[in-house]
């Protein structure tokens, strides 16, 4: 192995094998023979890698793209993991009654009940809570005690949900990695090169460019993979024991989002690489698919998503207190601080009246205060002039109306031909005006803003301690220019649907039975958060715990010769 299969660094629009047909193939040679095949190179397919080796198998990693990293690589890489060590250490001794609560009442508030033994959800969603609880500061130790991804906890950063009564310990669960800046906007970066590092002195064989397009089934169970690279060369890699997908969502393929995500998604955060391969290949062998319907939404930058910019990130803060946010009527319709995962179901609300959604596309707004004292270079609109293009200025209110007009005619396919109400500047006067009133009172009376700690703690700032502020998240905004806005529209970080998995990661058929030899982690299989996003970092802490559990359960399967 040579050193640029480990290259780290956000996915770009180099080339990758094309689609091929999903169906399964037959017995045949095999080019390659491992114990266990995994495919995908981002946090859960390294983890599975690693957990496996480290369990003495011979392991074989196909990776898509020609680097590792997959979308972790551009995430700040906060993982969630309840009852970790630096509580425990602290005193606080998470439950697992209260972990199971939170999380059945946040991902199916419909179902919720906490009188019932099962609290009233599917026995699945409760299993997959159990084994999150059970395996994911496990496998995070592991890790660290191995010199593997050492880590810290980021201070007490609140869960996403953390005001509901069911969350009991809604603070200290996020841990970032040690060796990450103090704003961990490299935490993917420096996660995928630790784990990667490890992979190979474990002797993880690892080959970038191979787009695994099929499964090779012999007698009933999963022998293997084929695979093919850009260049049209193919591999054909036999698993003794088991192949496990860890190939990501199906956020870039605009097929499977539109008939299954059900919202207009305007684009998506995740590796470019996420076409939904899984969801293709395990039906073809029986598999059931779950959850299809939900994401992990945010959103996202309407002009970096019209341009395919593989670097976008999501927006998922709203700095700033003389900040708004209104729609294509020129009027509020949510709090700008909400985390952005709810924020976005707000943005898809449905209006049944015009048959539309109205508030698809946003305009964040703010003037000079706001562009001053709240300026954050990460996922964040609010940044120095000229950091990013799809944030413009206009010394006037009415100048920065005609550039919003001139911005979103641009982009009229992407949004479905969205224009400004013809009375959009004399509306916008009138929510300003409202704005000013109710910031000098500081009571957002409309939705609410700073009435919630995750609305100051987690998405307010930075934020100017101005004399007589009676809010911390709401300050007038000034009648005089200049202004700022930046164009947001609902999107998606990745998806959660996927092939229905039990808990040890062995993918499912349509009467729940596991299919012999195949397994899955991560967001190319069914999340049990459903329509929830629990807080920062509720993706990859449960991606690393399920990550050790499949490879514990690939490790038990008998080996057999290919």
């Amino acid at each position: 192995m040579t050193e640029p299969l480990y290259r780290v660094r956000a996915p770009q629009h180099e080339p990758v094998a094309a689609r091929a047909s999903a169906l399964p193939a037959a017995r045949r040679e095999f080019d390659v023979v491992a114990d266990v095949v995994v495919v995908g190179g981002g946090c859960a397919g390294l983890c599975a890698a690693l957990f496996a080796a480290w369990l003495g198998e011979e392991v074989l990693l196909l990776e898509k793209a020609p680097e590792l990293g997959g979308t972790t690589a551009k995430s700040s890489f906060w993982y969630w993991v309840p009852n970790n060590g630096a509580l425990q250490a602290a005193g606080r001794h998470e439950r697992e009654e209260d972990f199971l609560a939170y999380c059945a009442r946040t991902s199916r508030p419909e179902r919720y009940d906490p009188g019932d033994p099962g609290l009233g959800v599917d026995p699945w969603e409760l299993a997959q809570y159990r084994a999150i609880y059970e395996s994911t500061w496990p496998a995070v130790k592991e890790l660290a005690d191995r010199g593997v991804l050492p880590f810290r906890q980021l201070g007490e950063f609140v869960d996403y949900l953390g005001d509901l009564p069911e969350d009991a310990m809604p603070r200290g669960r996020v841990l970032v990695p040690a060796e990450a800046r103090e704003d961990t906007t490299d935490g993917g970066a420096v996660a995928i090169a630790s784990l990667a590092r490890a992979a190979r002195e474990a002797g993880v064989d690892i080959r970038t460019g191979h787009r695994v397009q099929r499964l090779v089934i012999d007698g009933g169970e999963v022998a293997g993979v084929e695979a093919s690279t850009a260049e049209g060369s193919s591999l054909a890699a036999g698993a003794r024991k088991a192949v496990v997908f860890c190939s990501g969502g199906f956020a870039h393929d605009p097929e499977l989002c539109e008939h299954f995500l059900a919202v207009p998604s305007a684009g998506a955060c995740a590796a470019r690489t996420n076409e939904g391969d899984f969801v293709r290949i395990a039906p073809a062998a029986g598999a059931q698919l779950r959850n299809m319907q939900y994401a992990w939404r945010c959103p996202v930058p309407l002009e970096r998503a019209a341009a395919g910019d593989p670097h976008m990130q999501g927006t998922t803060s709203f700095p700033g207190d003389s900040m708004i946010c209104v729609n294509a009527q020129g009027r509020r319709c949510l709090n700008e601080k909400l985390p952005y995962n709810e924020l976005v179901y707000r943005m898809f609300e449905w209006d049944p009246r015009s048959s539309s959604f109205p508030n698809r596309v946003l305009i964040q707004l703010w003037d000079e205060h706001s562009q001053t004292h709240s300026q954050a270079r990460g996922n964040s609109n609010i940044v120095p002039q000229g950091f990013h293009s799809h944030v413009f200025g206009a010394p006037t209110l009415g100048a920065l109306v005609d550039e919003i007009r001139a911005r979103l005619a641009r982009h009229r396919r992407l949004t479905g031909a969205l224009e400004l109400a013809p009375d959009f500047e004399a509306q916008l006067r009138e929510t300003i005006a409202r704005w000013n009133d109710m910031a000098r009172e500081g009571v957002d009376r409309d939705f609410g803003r700073g009435d919630s700690v995750i609305d100051v703690e987690g998405f307010g700032g930075p934020l100017a301690d101005e004399p007589g502020k009676r809010n911390p998240v709401l300050w007038p905004i000034s009648d005089r220019g200049p202004y700022y806005a930046a164009l947001v529209a609902g999107g998606t970080l990745d998806t959660k649907g996927g092939p229905k998995t039990t808990p040890d990661g062995e993918v499912v058929d349509d009467l729940d039975r596991p299919i012999p030899g195949l397994y899955g982690v991560g967001n190319c299989v069914a999340a049990p958060q459903a329509r929830a996003y629990w807080a920062g970092g509720a993706t990859l802490g449960p991606i690393i715990g399920f990550a050790h559990r499949a490879a514990a359960a690939c490790h038990r399967r008998p080996r057999r010769e290919r």
